[in-house]
């Protein structure tokens, strides 16, 4: 069975720092790209990070820029995204994603999903 589980969400106040994992298990994920998205009450789900593979490439959102980062290790399947000053318009449902291409992680998402973790964070 495929499975993507998030954690690491929670409350957090504007400035400070989560970092967020996303185990893999069922498939050969340590050859797939992963990545992040996320989606706020009433908009619509966008694309955060991405990392191929190999871990050599990574693609970000404006949004994340400079504060956010993408990492993985294969060896235990999963990845992170590590939110430095967080601001209250990061306030949202954060998804991980999965597909062999990074090309479709990076865009709108590939066919795995988890099942999303809350990361709330006040002013």
């Amino acid at each position: 069975q495929v499975q993507l589980v998030e954690s690491g969400g929670g409350l957090v106040q504007a400035g400070g720092s989560l970092t967020l994992s996303c185990a893999a298990s069922g498939r050969t994920f340590s050859s797939y790209a992963m990545g992040w998205f996320r989606q706020a009450p009433g908009k619509e789900r966008e694309f955060v990070a991405a990392i191929s593979w190999t871990g050599g490439r990574r693609y970000y959102a404006d949004a994340g820029k400079g504060r956010f980062t993408i990492s993985r290790n294969n060896a235990k399947i999963t990845v992170y995204l590590q939110m430095n000053s967080l601001k209250p318009e990061d306030t949202a449902v954060y998804y991980c994603n999965a597909d062999p291409l990074e090309t479709v992680v990076a865009n709108t998402g590939g066919d795995y999903w988890g099942q999303g973790t809350q990361v709330t964070v006040s002013s």
